[in-house]
């Protein structure tokens, strides 16, 4: 007997302002503008996807005191959003990014199953944590957590806001149907928690949402955060998105279920993937070139190449060579990367990217277009189609979450499109069958 077809996960990604996005381009439209926001959530419902992801931007990223040049208009406030596009869609899930190193469990709790509500069962909560300082000195606390403290403060803001997600059962909601009094269990809303990060107790003032509690995803590649997933998450977001790396990230995360009393289809993998769309492939890859030259800058070329050097290069020509200095290991001169890869070793990177640059006569610029992340998809809709189905199928991913290069409209074609093919193929849906986000996922809470 053959294996049955797997359905396929797909989200929209907002982009944002960021060297994913071209805010030159003569169709861009604005980051910040609710039309954009509503434009692309919208796209997504009448494709049928599962959710709208919204990322979260605490500061703008600055290195040596200087804005990005594609990170200038910042970011509105998440719930904000998510609570304004709750009224203009009516199945599609809502995903926030909020972070728990700066936050507190009963604010987020609160807002987060007021959103359930006020959507019918539809929001989700991306659970981060923050690791720099610059970000840290928006905030009261003036700094950040060590690496291993930041996930266990994670693990533990997300326990404490599942007992307040739990405080209320379903039955405990009784009320006098001429005064409205409440007439229900004493005890509803009732929690305590104590830990070595929160000590809280009081009422819940939410009563329990549709879905029961918000999807949680999640989104670390390190070993904690993987296991962190695999302990509390519902999703996990992914940047592995080739057959290989996607394979071996899949069965990493799904084999750390069972020790936690999990089973595979209780986490759902969903890579971040961008694509690039034409009616031949041909066409396809001439554009990708043409958009990733646009979407790195000079300037961006510069700030990325500083990401890995550790030190100030404003003083060379994007369009030169590559500097003949070291990385500088050890210590920090540029504080202000809210957004800084960090490389295991950055010698050996340094010495690879010379030797690339060297062999096809690379500038900064062409070499950081080369090195940083490409598209995942370039094609016509039948190969992207056949792409993403084939990698659902292999169990490289569940799906993914699409982040277009243009905004408002980024989505508007592959949702024309591919979409279609999608469904042809039986592997995605033409109507939504369920009503939350959770029935989207085909997960329990």
């Amino acid at each position: 007997m053959s294996k049955p077809l797997k359905q396929i996960h797909l989200a929209a990604g907002f982009p944002g302002v960021n060297n994913t996005t071209i805010w030159s381009h003569p169709d861009a439209g604005s980051q910040i503008d609710f039309s954009s926001f509503a434009h692309v959530a919208q796209t997504a419902e009448r494709a049928k996807f599962d959710f709208f992801f919204l990322a979260e931007g605490l500061r703008l990223r600055e290195q040596h005191g200087e804005i990005y040049d594609l990170d200038v208009v910042g970011r509105p406030d998440t719930f904000t959003v998510l609570a304004a596009l709750a009224a203009v869609t009516d199945r599609l899930g809502l995903a926030g990014t909020i972070n728990s190193t700066f936050n507190e469990p009963y604010e987020v709790a609160r807002q987060f199953a007021s959103l359930d509500h006020l959507s019918a069962g539809r929001a989700a909560w991306n659970v981060v944590t923050s690791w720099d300082a610059f970000t840290g000195e928006n905030f009261r606390r003036g700094g950040f957590l060590p690496k291993d403290q930041r996930y266990e403060r994670a693990r533990q803001f997300l326990e404490a806001a599942g007992r307040l997600f739990g405080s209320w059962r379903g039955d405990e909601i009784v009320a006098d149907q001429d005064s409205g009094v409440f007439l229900g269990d004493p005890h509803a809303g009732t929690f305590e928690h104590h830990d070595a990060q929160f000590t809280i107790s009081g009422r819940f003032t939410v009563p329990r949402s549709p879905q029961g509690r918000p999807v949680i995803l999640q989104a670390g590649d390190s070993d904690e955060g993987r296991e962190f997933a695999a302990a509390a998450a519902d999703a996990i977001f992914s940047r592995h998105a080739t057959r290989e790396t996607g394979q071996a990230f899949y069965a990493d995360v799904k084999g750390r279920l069972a020790r936690h009393g999990r089973t595979p289809e209780q986490l759902v993998v969903l890579p971040a993937a961008t694509f690039v769309l034409a009616d031949s492939d041909a066409d396809a890859t001439e554009l990708a070139r043409d958009v990733r030259r646009a979407q790195v800058s000079g300037q961006t070329a510069i700030k990325l190449l500083e990401q890995l050097w550790n030190r100030d290069l404003s003083a060379y020509d994007p369009e030169g060579p590559l500097p003949t200095v070291d990385p500088l290991v050890g210590e920090t001169i540029a504080p202000g990367r809210a957004s800084v890869r960090q490389y295991r070793d950055p010698l050996a990177t340094a010495r690879a990217w010379r030797e690339l640059a060297e062999a096809k006569n690379l500038s900064i610029r062409d070499l950081i277009t080369e090195v940083t992340e490409r598209h995942t998809f370039v094609g016509s809709p039948d190969t992207i189609a056949t792409s993403i189905n084939d990698l659902v199928q292999t169990d490289a991913a569940d799906g993914f979450i699409l982040a277009p290069y243009l905004t408002p409209g980024g989505l508007d074609e592959f949702a024309a499109k591919v979409v279609p093919l999608l469904q042809e193929r039986g592997v995605f849906r033409t109507e939504y069958t369920g009503t939350t986000l959770r029935a989207h996922l085909g997960i329990e809470p």
